[in-house]
């Protein structure tokens, strides 16, 4: 199946978007504010980049020389990488970092600097993902590999009847898959797809620039610890380790429970191509907020546990989630459409490890 094949309705509910659209643009220009970022974002730029590259700077310093010590900066780091990724890069790969498209895109490209592909990410995330949220075969958000089915339109293995066991482990070796074949193995992919040329990019000019940009990452974060940091090589490898598995299970547990719960739908395109809703209401089916209280834990995901706002605003700023999701959820009630929130984060991982066993054995058709 092509991407391009598929059609949303254009008569489902389509009141419903335009009025939501004119009410959140009502609120911005009322209170005289940008969608873009503010000062705020900026302030966690700077604190989350510090908890990269600050623990990496004492570590080579050769100022930190107890194991345990050393271990705790590669966690820290891991912490560090997934904020970037969560609150930094994650913005400005979707334009809403700054009203400066160059700003957007410089900014993007930390997850070279961290050593992924800006560009796979948006093809990925943006175009894919965004657009066809929990279409089998079209969503790679829901398809990680044979190892794991996250959609009841995926192919099930006996292996799966235990996913939501090991599941979780898998989660935190996504960013190692991603440092070795999965970057090329996609963009090949999506090279015989079109998608390269709809992104007016060439196969050869992303290849070398994803080469590039792996050879400077292996380079910093994994060589030059190997020859400053004091101890012994597989105590640096250990700790890479940690901090790799930190931040692919800390991506892992914030976007997938925003579309693998009990409550998201999986709609499929009849012969035609055509899906029953219109864009914005199937975002509503399938996807889930969690835990909108929390203040820290918002600040640290990068607004990701307002999915529902993230999926139909992409071109806001995170900063502006909490305030807009009461005019999303008013909006969406008013219509008699679903708001799926979990209460909290906890709640939220439950439901997603009930959603992996229902899944892996076949309760879901």
């Amino acid at each position: 199946m092509k991407y391009k094949s598929i059609k949303f309705s254009r008569s489902n509910q389509v009141e419903y978007i335009a009025d939501l659209r004119k009410r959140v643009k009502d609120y911005f220009e009322s209170n005289q504010i940008s969608v873009y970022g503010n000062s705020t974002m900026v302030t966690k730029t700077i604190v989350m980049f510090l908890l990269y590259f600050g623990p990496y700077a004492l570590m080579l310093s050769g100022l930190i020389t107890n194991p345990w010590v050393i271990i705790l900066m590669w966690a820290i780091m891991g912490f560090g990488m997934s904020g970037i990724g969560l609150s930094v890069m994650h913005d400005a790969n979707h334009g809403a970092y700054s009203k400066n498209q160059h700003v957007n895109k410089y900014m993007g490209y930390v997850m070279n600097i961290i050593g992924a592909s800006a560009f796979n990410w948006k093809v990925q995330h943006n175009v894919l993902h965004h657009s066809f949220t929990n279409i089998e075969g079209m969503d790679e958000d829901i398809d990680p590999g044979k190892l794991m089915r996250l959609s009841p339109h995926a192919p099930k293995l006996k292996v799966h009847r235990i996913q939501h066991i090991y599941g979780w482990f898998l989660y935190g070796l996504m960013t190692f898959l991603w440092l070795t074949t999965k970057d090329f193995k996609q963009l090949y992919r999506y090279k015989q797809l079109g998608l390269l040329k709809a992104q007016k990019r060439t196969y050869r000019s992303v290849l070398i620039e994803t080469i590039v940009s792996k050879i400077v990452y292996y380079g910093y974060a994994l060589v030059l610890p190997l020859i400053f940091i004091p101890g012994p090589s597989w105590l640096i490898l250990l700790g890479f380790f940690i901090m790799h598995f930190i931040t692919g299970l800390s991506l892992g547990l914030i976007f997938q429970p925003a579309h693998v719960m009990p409550t998201a739908d999986y709609p499929m395109p009849d012969d035609t191509g055509s899906l029953e809703n219109n864009w914005a209401v199937h975002q509503l089916f399938t996807t889930t907020n969690f835990s909108p209280k929390s203040r820290i834990f918002s600040w640290y995901v990068g607004g990701l546990n307002y999915q529902i706002e993230h999926h139909l605003f992409p071109n806001i700023c995170h900063v502006h989630y909490k305030k807009i999701s009461k005019i999303v959820r008013e909006t969406t009630l008013e219509y008699g459409l679903p708001y799926h929130s979990e209460k909290n984060f906890i709640s939220a991982i439950i439901s997603h490890g009930k959603m992996l066993k229902m899944l892996g054995k076949g309760e879901m058709a």
